[in-house]
């Protein structure tokens, strides 16, 4: 009987005891949230270190259903960095909007370990534990404030879209495992070719199934009201941590099971990238309420990630992965203004509340200015090197229209970020947002302008840390 290598599962492990034991924990101590949040953050944290001790060499474990490797390093770090700075960040949401239960963090730390699952996941089966694991904790996040009648409403659509693509995806796994015989993904890239229109057809729906978890159109009808609806804490959350996952899971599956056959579904990503690009930048145009600007926003910035991921190299792979680490870094800087758009402990998110803010707000003006000139990929700014990256994989696989496409849409997408700097800056200033701002708010939104801000002078420690990844 093989020894189980619990050196390499020792993350996963961790979380799993860490969230048995705080589920005990705030059952039996009363009023213990700020405890129980305090221990999450302190979980992630450690979490983050045994990743990071992790051997760098790829190892394949549990019959090479489970692979530790740089690329699911490198995403389970962001994953967990990213998820403290949210939590972190949202403290203060939290504890004025009544969201301070014990189970909030706890829930949280699960859908963690469900992505890192997905992340490390070699083999069918493991991936879809991964994700439902995932799921099953974003639906009670999405109507966590069972009083509000949107968050109800947001928790519901999202579970039954959610479901459904659920059931598609895996009605696609059930098909690759009948034709290819194997639920292993280097087994299925043996079995696989394109004379097996089975197996071809069964990753289409596997597609339709990932493309609703990063909202890549036509697949995105969930994203606006649920961003809108959920509390802003868990929307933050929802714009960033699940599509780490879901990136990852994207790069794994097209590149290891799925590289023989390419062409097969190289037109359907060009396809799915195309009309979430041009989606993302026409339909936040009229958008009032900035957080379903922001759920448009993200589509769009997912149809450029998917424009690398149609490129079929390594270069395209590498773009992607800077795009998205960036992209989390700007959105984690957006939000942290959005949770400053705050007036006597009341949050507001419609676009006119910003009106005037840089008169009484001129440092938050100044960091919304730089976070959303870098959204809309002006240069010099983190958000420019991102889309340069891509569309550069883009050009050198000569794949010309979709470098045009993604050209033109990101001048169409510039102009709703520049309709709120114009808010910001140009109308007549209304009330004051509050100032008392949390320490942990404080500090991501510092640290994500300045990476943004200073990104250009040292480009090259995010392109040399993500030079040596590769997908196997």
């Amino acid at each position: 009987m093989q020894a189980i290598p619990y050196i390499y599962i020792l993350p996963e492990l961790f979380l799993s005891v860490a969230i048995m034991s705080l589920l005990m924990l705030g059952v039996f101590i009363k009023k213990s949230f700020k405890l129980v949040s305090l221990l999450t953050i302190l979980s992630l944290a450690f979490a983050i270190i045994l990743v990071l001790n992790q051997p760098s060499e790829v190892v394949k474990i549990f019959n090479e259903s489970y692979i530790i490797d740089k690329l699911s390093i490198f995403m389970k770090v962001l994953t967990l960095l990213f998820c403290l700075f949210v939590l972190l960040s949202s403290k203060d949401y939290i504890k004025n909007n009544n969201i301070d239960k014990i189970e909030y963090p706890i829930i949280i730390l699960a859908s963690i370990l469900g992505m890192i699952l997905m992340i490390s996941s070699y083999d069918l089966i493991v991936f879809y534990l991964g994700l439902e694991l995932q799921s099953l904790c974003l639906y009670i996040l999405a109507s966590f404030r069972r009083e509000d009648v949107r968050s109800s409403e947001a928790g519901l659509k999202y579970f039954v879209l959610s479901a459904l693509a659920s059931g598609l995806l895996l009605y696609g796994c059930s098909l690759i495992y009948g034709f290819t015989g194997s639920t292993n993904f280097e087994t299925i890239a043996t079995n696989l070719n394109e004379a097996n229109k089975g197996a071809v057809f069964g990753i289409v729906f596997i597609i339709v199934g990932l493309a609703f978890k990063i909202s890549a159109v036509p697949f995105h009808m969930w994203s606006p009201d649920v961003y809108e609806g959920s509390p802003t804490s868990v929307t933050n959350f929802f714009a960033l941590i699940p599509k780490i996952a879901a990136i990852s899971v994207f790069i794994r599956f097209m590149y290891v099971p799925f590289i023989n056959v390419i062409n097969q579904w190289q037109a359907i990503i060009i396809f799915l990238s195309i009309a979430s690009m041009i989606v993302g930048a026409v339909a936040a145009i009229g958008q009032q309420n900035i957080k379903r600007l922001m759920a448009y926003s993200s589509i769009g910035h997912m149809g450029y990630a998917l424009a690398g991921l149609a490129t079929g190299t390594n270069e395209g792979i590498q773009s992607v992965i800077i795009y998205l680490t960036i992209y989390l870094i700007m959105n984690l800087g957006a939000f942290g203004c959005i949770f400053m758009m705050k007036r006597e402990n009341i949050f507001y998110e419609n676009i006119n509340d910003l009106s005037g803010l840089s008169k009484n707000h001129p440092i938050l003006a100044f960091s919304f200015l730089i976070i959303l000139f870098s959204l809309a990929g002006i240069p010099p700014l983190a958000g420019f090197f991102a889309k340069f990256y891509i569309f550069m994989a883009v050009i050198e696989v000569k794949m010309y229209a979709l470098a045009i496409i993604g050209l033109v849409t990101t001048v169409v997408s510039a102009f709703y970020y520049i309709r709120i700097i114009k808010v910001i800056y140009f109308d007549n200033p209304k009330k004051p947002f509050d100032k008392n701002y949390d320490f942990g708010l404080k500090i991501s939104l510092i640290l994500s302008s300045i990476l943004i801000l200073v990104y250009f002078i040292y480009p090259s420690i995010l392109t040399d840390l993500v030079s040596s990844i590769e997908v196997y």
